[in-house]
């Protein structure tokens, strides 16, 4: 799983699964779902993604938290569409919860891959991971937030979130105000507030976000950040924004959404973004990373019913 291309699209295929009305899940989707299940089910026997050996230390211990996070976070999704938790999903969540951090400034936490790349794989990312950890523990069915046996693990997780808070990007806090509609108190309602009076001081003219308003990124080939409307930054902040109570009707996150069905490319079936971190091609395979990313946080946002103000029930 990748946090620009993979993961998003499992995120976001099934959502455009039930709006077209498709008896079974997209060749690409299923072939996903079959390998994460082969590493999920074979857990404590397969190598990592990335090894200290070749990559250096800590990339093992990295590269098995996060691959724990998406696959809990996939298969509680899916688990979600049937209608109860498997045996692979609390599999899954058990593994995740082997790993979460109990010391240190990452404590409730997971550590994150970090190859110096904005916005997912580097030093600030661990809040994100975080955020896909908890919104895994909201989707899953069966009242799985609630069970006895998790809460002190998710008392954890909570603090994390609390205490990090004032350290975190916009970027961050969106992600974390996305997983906070499926679990509550993870932030207070002055942070979730505040993410929401931030997200929209930064909305542009047109409607949209741009992304390198979103946190502290510079290209490290010091060329330009772009500064217009993207896709990436614009699906995120109206996800968010949804899930963090904002109706419909509300004639920002009204322009939000129109932004987004404006802006889809005809030709490709995409919406637009570019790097964070330099000036890329954007038909090469990273150059595409963004829109990649942006593709499936628009579907997730143009598909997604907002919550209100209490928070989404727990199954």
């Amino acid at each position: 799983m990748s946090c620009h291309t993979t993961l998003p699209y499992a995120l976001a295929r099934p959502a455009l699964r039930r709006v077209l009305a498709e008896p079974e899940p997209a060749p690409t989707e299923a072939k996903i779902l079959s390998n994460l299940l082969v590493r999920a089910r074979t857990w404590r026997d397969i190598e990592p993604f990335y090894p200290d050996q070749t990559r250096g230390v800590p990339k093992t211990s990295e590269s098995r938290a996060i691959e724990s996070v998406m696959n809990a976070l996939v298969l509680a999704r899916r688990d979600a569409e049937l209608g109860h938790l498997s045996d692979d999903g609390k599999t899954a969540l058990a593994n995740m919860w082997a790993l979460q951090m109990r010391t240190g400034p990452q404590s409730g936490a997971w550590t994150w891959l970090n190859f110096g790349y904005e916005p997912w794989e580097s030093p600030n990312s661990p809040y994100f991971g975080a955020s896909m950890a908890a919104l895994a523990v909201g989707s899953a069915p069966d009242r799985y937030a609630s069970a006895p046996e998790i809460q002190d693990s998710l008392g954890q997780l909570r603090g994390y979130f609390q205490k990090q808070f004032e350290h975190e990007s916009l970027h961050n806090r969106l992600v974390a105000l996305w997983a906070s509609s499926g679990v509550p108190d993870l932030l207070t309602a002055e942070q979730r507030q505040a993410t929401i009076d931030q997200a929209f001081a930064l909305q542009q003219p047109d409607g949209g976000w741009s992304s390198s308003s979103l946190g502290p990124f510079t290209h490290v080939d010091n060329t330009p950040n772009d500064t217009g409307t993207d896709g990436y930054a614009t699906a995120v902040n109206v996800l968010a924004l949804q899930s963090g109570g904002i109706g419909a009707t509300d004639p920002r996150l009204a322009k939000g959404l129109e932004w987004l069905r404006g802006h889809q490319d005809r030709a490709t079936g995409r919406w637009a973004a570019t790097s964070l971190n330099k000036r890329r091609d954007p038909e090469s395979d990273p150059g595409k990373f963004m829109s990649d990313a942006a593709t499936a946080y628009a579907v997730l946002a143009l598909t997604a019913k907002p919550q209100d103000r209490r928070f989404a029930p727990v199954r």
